[in-house]
């Protein structure tokens, strides 16, 4: 099988190198991919986002299908292009990838579906905007309505800080477009887990959950990032994501599906539900319409699937239903550290030589997400968060262990990552005991 996979960072690799596992003679063209795709895959120097010169590219190289990682693509309507020109695609159409690109629209869905989540107000306009936030009361939550690198929510402690946010979005345009229209939400407290579920429109296939660390700092300090580490474990000491876990799919992903059918944007592809805990229950956070990054590089090595992930991923892009009897199988805990660049996330710098350690053990793998080679093959730093270190092993001290070994002995100039991934759920381990 021959497979055009689009996008440069660590879910893409995580992809790739999950594809190649399953299926060891399977062609792999990626697009630009990076220097750890290209390992697995021969790569062509076309950007994710440049849709004409990607659908010219699918028709020249033939794919049984391609997989769409980023959303910007998504966004851009690639699926739709790609579906005009009849090649197989595995990702929501543009209007469906709304989910994701407008949070206003998904609240609005949301609500209408009887979906829970926080409550929130619309708004363009800054004082608004600013008393709509009074009305909810500090800590209270500003989210800028559009794609914003997965840095556009803003958890305000005072009004002070809210009506900052407001008026970074509003006024000083500091996300640009995509915070031109913006919701102020009520706070939600609890912790967050991570849900993948694949669907062909109307049945879906739920994924073992992970939880994200968006912070930079250990025990949650810092500033927000697009995620600096991710773990999958088993839910056992965690009864409230157990329960969370097994119900998403009738109380979330299927209404949510149902709601996008009637509104005539059937979404296929990968739908990612951000679920806050709460003491009254789950609810949605958010909704992204693509695998998630680091959550994918947690997922895909800790789990085994009968059909496979290719298969699954097949028969969605070319239209057919998904299977009825599907297995998905935890086999050990996962943990990721994500290595970021000096300077992240607010100036990343770039060009800083990489020095990677000898890898030993079987069930660690290092995922390239900004990397990039000089003319003398030389690894160097090329974005925010460089690579991610996955250690899957029978328990999960075991795997949170390793992940932080590597990421130690990983070496390049000013580099951060968090050594308390998973944090929580070592609290959790530690009350039961």
């Amino acid at each position: 099988m021959k497979v055009l996979l689009l996008g440069s960072g660590g879910r893409e690799h995580a992809l790739a190198w999950k594809l190649a596992q399953e299926s060891p003679g399977i062609e792999l063209v990626a697009a630009p991919g990076n220097p750890g795709i290209a390992e697995l895959a021969r790569c062509v120097p076309v950007a994710a986002t440049d849709v004409e010169r990607l659908v010219a590219l699918a028709e020249h190289e033939r794919p049984d299908f391609t997989i769409v990682g980023p959303e910007a693509p998504l966004s851009l309507g690639i699926v739709d292009r790609f579906q005009e020109a009849g090649l197989p695609i595995f990702g929501p159409t543009r209007r469906a990838a709304e989910i994701e690109t407008s949070k206003a629209f998904a609240k609005r869905l949301m609500v209408d579906a009887g979906v829970p989540t926080a409550v929130a107000h619309r708004h363009t306009d800054a004082a608004a905007a600013k008393r709509s936030a009074r009305d909810f009361g500090a800590p209270v939550v500003v989210k800028a309505s559009g794609l914003a690198a997965g840095k556009g929510v803003i958890v305000c402690q005072t009004l002070d800080e809210a009506d900052r946010a407001i008026d970074f979005m509003l006024r000083d345009e500091g996300f640009g477009a995509a915070g031109a229209e913006i919701l102020v939400e009520e706070f939600m407290e609890g912790e967050e887990l991570s849900v993948f579920g694949i669907t062909d429109g109307s049945d879906v296939v739920v994924l073992p959950a992970a939880q994200d660390h968006k912070r930079l700092l250990d025990g949650d300090e810092g500033p927000n990032t697009g995620g600096m580490g991710a773990y999958v474990a088993d839910l056992e000491e965690w009864p409230e994501a157990a329960r969370a876990w097994a119900t998403v799919g009738d109380s979330v992903m299927r209404p949510t599906l149902r709601a996008l059918r009637d509104a005539g944007r059937p979404f296929t592809g990968l739908l990612y539900a951000g679920l806050m805990l709460t003491r009254t229950g789950p609810k949605v956070v958010e909704f992204n319409c693509r695998f998630g990054d680091p959550e994918t590089q947690a997922i895909l090595p800790a789990i085994s699937l009968r059909p496979g992930l290719l298969e699954l991923m097949r028969a969605v892009a070319v239209g057919d239903r998904l299977p009825r009897d599907i297995g998905a199988v935890v086999e050990g805990g996962s943990v990721t550290t994500v290595l970021a660049a000096s300077g992240y996330p607010d100036r990343p710098r770039g060009g800083d030589p990489i020095s990677l350690p000898q890898i030993d053990d079987a069930g660690v793998h290092v995922f390239h997400a900004g990397t990039a080679r000089d003319a003398a093959g030389t690894l160097l730093t090329a974005g925010g968060r460089v690579l991610a270190v996955t250690a899957v092993a029978d328990s999960f001290d075991e795997a949170r262990s390793l992940s932080r070994r590597y990421a130690e002995q990983i070496d390049f100039a000013g580099k951060q990552f968090r050594g308390d991934i998973g944090w929580r759920e070592i609290a959790r381990r530690a009350r039961a005991t």
